[in-house]
């Protein structure tokens, strides 16, 4: 018998990659969502990229509400948690943000522990890793400096979540604790399942692609193909070293926005500019503009990624990024006009 993964955020932009590889390598998945009205949606995505979707099925969650937590691990293997708030933004108030994406860690991880799973792949962040930092090397074992200036709410919520759920592990008694893994994704890109801009990393590439970014931020940091972010997440539920540690899932090197820029240009698109914002002009708009606020962060970061113990551990080498970067320019030109 097939065993069963309860996969949250079926519907994201990196969650829809997992259910994929999830579903081709012979799980059962059930997926969960806000509403059961995104269900046809994550259908249709699937079965157009050419998922068998016989073996999904989907429950409605809340990260807000403990309702139906336990029910939807019931009889599952696995948890995959992908499901997180992901804003550019500072939202008005940090606890819009931080409070769901802490709140419901905890409670997949009590269902999880409740139902007897064997093991727990968290979705976190290089952000709750490299928060604070704007030169060197970052490693598994670092995590983002809270105190630091300019920190934003998502870098926040990444971390604390994060952090809760290994407190958790840590605090479980001792015959009830599911093993832990978390995955730490650079900067994601690649294309998407389905027509959806409207994530994170689609709307940047997108408005770039448009030219609708007259100027970049000053920020490099590790970047990921989202298939390569799927592939880890599935090999980390079963590989025996893997348990109860952290992954950076990004390439060694930083990449800028400029340098992302131009790498598009060279591929014929018009649109992206190679411009740099100036820092000043980013702090002067932070005090308007929330988008902005959450880039304060990055300004003047250059960041290198220590991957060695993922490529180890998972026998892993990156997609190269020029390849991701293309194969992302062309989803989002069968989707809307772009400059070239």
């Amino acid at each position: 018998m097939s065993e069963k993964v309860l996969l949250t955020g079926i519907s994201g932009y990196i969650g829809l990659h997992c259910a994929q590889q999830l579903l081709e390598n012979g799980y059962n998945v059930v997926g969960s969502v806000r509403s059961h009205s995104k269900e046809a949606d994550v259908l249709r995505s699937l079965t157009n990229a050419g998922v068998d979707t016989a073996n999904l099925g989907f429950v409605e969650l809340d990260l807000t509400k403990d309702d139906g937590w336990d029910q939807a691990l019931h009889g599952c293997d696995y948890l995959m948690h992908t499901a997180s708030p992901f804003p550019i933004a500072n939202p008005k108030h940090e606890s819009e943000v931080i409070e769901p994406a802490v709140d419901g860690t905890l409670r997949a991880l009590r269902a999880a522990e409740n139902n007897g799973i064997k093991r727990v792949v968290l979705t976190s962040s290089v952000i709750a890793i490299m928060g604070g930092r704007k030169q060197g090397t970052i490693t598994p074992a670092q995590w983002t400096d809270l105190q630091a200036k300019n920190i934003s709410t998502y870098a926040k919520s990444k971390t604390l979540a994060e952090q809760a759920a290994w407190d958790f592990i840590k605090d479980s008694e001792a015959n009830k604790i599911p093993e832990l893994v978390s995955i730490n994704p650079g900067g994601v890109f690649g294309p998407a399942i389905g027509d959806n801009l409207s994530g994170t990393s689609m709307s940047m590439a997108s408005q770039m692609l448009q030219g609708k970014m007259p100027m970049v931020p000053n920020a490099a940091f590790p970047m990921v193909d989202v298939r390569d972010v799927a592939k880890l997440h599935v090999a980390a539920l079963k590989e025996e070293k893997a348990a109860n540690q952290r992954f950076i899932a990004a390439d060694s090197e930083p990449r800028s926005f400029q340098e992302i820029g131009a790498m598009l240009n060279k591929l014929g698109y018009s649109g992206p500019s190679t411009r740099l914002a100036p820092n000043m002009l980013l702090k002067f708009l932070s005090f308007f503009d929330r988008e902005a606020a959450g880039m304060l962060g990055f300004l003047g970061m250059k960041v290198y990624a220590d991957n060695s113990a993922t490529k180890e551990v998972f026998d892993w080498e990156p997609i190269p990024f020029e390849q991701t970067l293309k194969d992302t320019a062309t989803f989002i030109e069968g989707l809307i006009t772009v400059k070239k």
